[in-house]
């Protein structure tokens, strides 16, 4: 069982790799943003599909105009990672939001903001 977890987990970072290369390099669509990452990727055990999760910075317009055209080119995207990666079987895909990163990056500013809010108030007190 363990190794079965450890060969999946492989395949899912190799997917990983050549999907983040895959889109940086190869897709020309200008809808596809630049701060486009891939965040996980998780195939099923027969390896007939892949749930890929993407972090897509920008508005909500741009957020889904990415996705919109990832699905579009998901026949190109499967094609070329088929010559990137060894396995049998070529995944279909299944491109999903996930504003995970965007959510942390928000979180992070706003401890920001407090410290120095709590630094400035705690100085006027000094004084």
């Amino acid at each position: 069982m363990k190794k079965s977890n450890f060969k999946y987990n492989r395949i899912n970072s190799d997917i990983e790799k050549a999907l983040s290369s895959i889109i940086r390099s190869e897709i020309k669509d200008p809808r596809v943003g630049l701060m486009t990452s891939i965040v996980k990727t998780e195939t099923t055990s027969d390896l007939k599909f892949c749930k890929i999760y993407v972090s897509v910075l920008g508005t909500e317009d741009e957020k889904q105009a990415t996705i919109t055209a990832l699905k579009n080119a998901s026949g190109f995207i499967r094609y070329k990672l088929a010559h990137a990666i060894d396995i049998r079987n070529t995944p279909e895909l299944q491109f999903i939001l996930d504003e995970s990163i965007e959510y942390g990056a928000m979180m992070s500013k706003r401890i920001e903001e407090v410290i120095k809010q709590d630094s400035m108030g705690g100085n006027a007190d000094d004084q």
